[in-house]
């Protein structure tokens, strides 16, 4: 394997294999704020160690916050100081971490002093405008050229009050305003102005405030309330393996055929990618679980499906890297927020299974793909996205011929994907 491109080699027999995937992203990046705003000591186990998750750890230390990372071990251990930033000045840089960038431009309202985040050229064309509209409306001074980071933050602590939200572009914007929002100096009130897109991480955000120790009010997924409170420690939180990641080995024997077993992730987990399951169900997969694993079985032959995947967007690549070798055409629908993510999603996605020579159709908010019987030799860009990576280098797992540019982008969220991967031999 150079840096710059790995040849995906193929797995010429059904599979027979037993695999563990990281911790969660999205669970990580909740847990490590939260933990900071709890007043104390929590020690975070199967935390995931990557590009984005190590962006917002060493954010954190930055701000003078005390953090023992055991990459080892994968534990993270965060003392957190009842809602105060220790810094009163911070340079952040958070690479392509959406996720960080969103959390800590909330996160820092609370503080007091002056903080700038940046990050790579891509982070600078991620619209950040909604949220920071949001925060405004509280009464906190930020801004932003282009509505795009770098932002600057003028913190005087989060006065609080009502706002309003959109939420068809990111629900990172509301999860980060629900998790800061009880340190506020009033009770804060959330109203969506929009449908809101990624229900599941809206849910998941929920459900780790109150693991934490606090409840809010809502009215289903329009209104939220959330009075003053503050975040109980936790001695050990342990973070689930993370059902993006995992979507990648569920999918595998739907190509290649055979059983692929993951482990320590259940079909109850508060992640909404674990949704997958229902689509690779749809197509002609079984799947069966035990206490801590998830197991499924591909058919003899898989079948194109029509499928609204708005809240489950981040698996939408999976499906495209499967859906040629299915017996009738699949069409993905719901995706348009996938074209601002790590790229444009939907239109790289499309380029890339037509250099294979699937034939494809791009939509404003998806795709429709058709079966293909022979593919081409190709070289498949990544985008510097994690993603993309991941999903074209299943097609190499059954047509020889895929090689993958720049396969080290996949340290954004999976650092050893590749080497799990050969594992299914």
């Amino acid at each position: 394997m150079t840096s710059s491109s790995l040849k995906i080699e193929p797995i010429p027999h059904p599979l027979n294999t037993t695999v563990r995937v990281p911790g969660s992203k999205s669970l990580t990046n909740r847990a490590l704020l939260v933990a900071a705003l709890a007043n104390g000591t929590t020690r975070l186990t199967n935390a995931l160690f990557s590009d984005d998750s190590k962006y917002f750890a060493q954010a954190l230390q930055t701000l003078g916050f005390d953090l023992q990372l055991d990459e080892a071990n994968h534990e993270m251990t965060v003392t957190g100081l009842g809602g105060k930033i220790p810094a009163e000045k911070a340079e952040l840089f958070i690479g392509n971490a959406g996720t960080a960038a969103r959390f800590l431009s909330a996160f820092l309202t609370l503080g007091n002093g002056e903080y700038i985040l940046d990050g790579e050229p891509r982070m600078r064309e991620r619209p950040i405008g909604d949220l920071m509209n949001a925060l405004n409306q509280l009464g906190v001074e930020m801004e932003a050229k282009n509505n795009c980071p770098p932002v600057e933050i003028f913190a005087k602590g989060l006065p609080g009050g009502k706002t309003k939200i959109a939420g068809d572009i990111s629900s990172q914007f509301l999860s980060a305003l629900l998790m800061v929002a009880p340190y506020a100096q009033s009770p804060i009130t959330v109203t969506l102005s929009t449908e809101l897109n990624s229900k599941p991480y809206v849910d998941m955000t929920i459900n780790i405030m109150k693991d934490f120790g606090v409840e809010i009010e809502r009215e289903d997924y329009n209104r939220f309330t959330i009075h003053p409170s503050f975040y109980s420690p936790l001695s050990t939180y342990a973070i689930e393996s993370d059902a993006s990641a995992a979507s990648y080995f569920f999918a595998v024997p739907a190509i290649c055929g055979g059983t692929v077993k993951v482990e320590n992730i259940s079909r109850q987990s508060v992640q909404g990618d674990i949704a997958f399951l229902d689509v690779l169900q749809k197509m002609g997969c079984s799947v069966s679980e035990a206490d801590s694993s998830i197991t499924v079985h591909g058919p003899s032959s898989i079948v194109g499906i029509d499928i609204d995947m708005r809240d489950i967007p981040d698996t939408a690549q999976t499906l495209a890297a499967i859906a040629p070798f299915a017996d009738s055409p699949t069409r993905i629908r719901g995706i348009a927020s996938a074209r601002v993510k790590e790229t444009d999603r939907v239109n790289a996605t499309c380029t890339e299974l037509k250099r294979l020579g699937v034939s494809v159709e791009e939509h404003e908010d998806g795709m429709t793909i058709y079966p293909c019987e022979k593919m081409r030799v190709a070289s498949i860009q990544t985008y510097n996205d994690h993603r993309m990576a991941m999903a074209f280098s299943l097609i190499g797992l059954r047509f020889d011929g895929v090689t993958i540019e720049n396969p080290s982008c996949v340290s954004k969220t999976f650092p050893n994907f590749f080497e799990v991967l050969e594992t299914l031999r």
